[in-house]
């Protein structure tokens, strides 16, 4: 099965790879280089969580010093 996720700004690769790194450090799972298929569920949405919750606390940031 193919993965729908792509990068849509060209390289920004290494940028969100890190990103995920941070994230996955922050609620305790580790992730290897490359596969991560054997995340339980719980792990994975753990991860994609602790990404939003940034992402939402950086555009709050960012609306906050333009107004």
């Amino acid at each position: 099965m193919e993965s729908n996720n792509r990068i849509v700004v060209p390289g920004a690769e290494n940028a969100m790879e890190q990103f995920k790194q941070q994230a996955a450090s922050e609620v305790g799972v580790t992730l290897n280089k490359g596969y991560n298929g054997d995340l339980t569920s719980r792990q994975a949405g753990s991860i994609g969580g602790q990404m939003v919750k940034k992402m939402i606390e950086k555009y709050e940031n960012d609306l906050k010093s333009q107004g």
